[in-house]
């Protein structure tokens, strides 16, 4: 009687001690994205609510646009212990109608909003039947020319106009900046992948430690490949890219 006794108190002892290292670990995961760089600098004027179970992760509430319902979700996906993530989140007003002037201008912000060797802060984005006008400040005339590489890149862009004003630098600023964790590095290398035409129907898999960016999957040809390699190197926080991919 006493050995039954004593086993189901070790029993009730272990399933405590689980139960505290999951509620612990959940903490952890909802800390950990509100602290993230993207939920810092790109989602923090959403009302985004993130709960975890067990590593099984359910976001709720409102954001401000559709392409902030993915960046969310590849932020947890990303986090260490997250085991699958229930993406709720509601796009505030109304959704711009698919290939509408409105959705391309959105979709050619995003795809500039992540690379740090453009300005996506200073340059104004304007479409009109598919064709992007875009204005503001370049740092430089290189600058200026792969502001127009990156949007003319954009699925729905039919032509790109750059009335941006270049600065005489001839050179790209590139810098390192900020230590970004790594979860963020992830979602914005896949987002930047995703939004690229050449690279958006690519099987591609992200990985990151410590900055260092890992793909692997298959691309259509080598050109396919170099221009992952080169979106993936220029966003925030990639220190160097390490490119696995095979060709088909």
């Amino acid at each position: 009687m006493k050995a039954r006794v004593s086993i189901s108190i070790m029993v009730a002892l272990l399933a405590f001690s689980a139960l505290g290292h999951a509620s612990e670990m959940d903490s952890r995961i909802e800390s950990s994205a509100r602290q993230s760089y993207v939920f810092k600098t790109y989602l923090q004027g959403d009302n985004i609510n993130i709960r975890s179970s067990d590593g099984a992760v359910t976001l709720s509430g409102v954001v401000l646009e559709e392409s902030h319902k993915s960046l969310a979700q590849e932020t947890l996906a990303g986090l260490p212990g997250v085991k699958s993530v229930d993406n709720r989140l509601e796009v505030e007003g109304k959704v711009p109608a698919k290939s509408s002037d409105a959705w391309l201008t959105t979709k050619v912000k995003t795809a500039l909003m992540f690379h740090r060797s453009v300005s996506a802060g200073t340059t104004e984005v304007y479409s009109k039947d598919g064709i992007v006008t875009l204005r503001g400040n370049a740092a430089s005339q290189a600058q200026k020319e792969l502001t127009t590489e990156y949007a003319r890149d954009v699925e729905g862009v039919k032509d790109v106009r750059n009335e941006m004003t270049a600065a005489n630098d001839t050179n790209i600023i590139r810098t390192v900046g900020e230590r970004i964790d790594d979860a963020s590095i992830t979602a914005q290398v896949k987002m930047s992948l995703l939004y690229h035409r050449s690279t958006s129907a690519l099987n591609t898999r992200v990985e990151t430690n410590r900055g260092v960016v890992t793909l692997s999957g298959k691309a259509g040809n080598a050109a396919e490949m170099d221009l992952a390699t080169k979106l993936a190197s220029d966003v925030y926080g990639v220190r160097d890219v390490k490119n696995q991919m095979t060709i088909e």
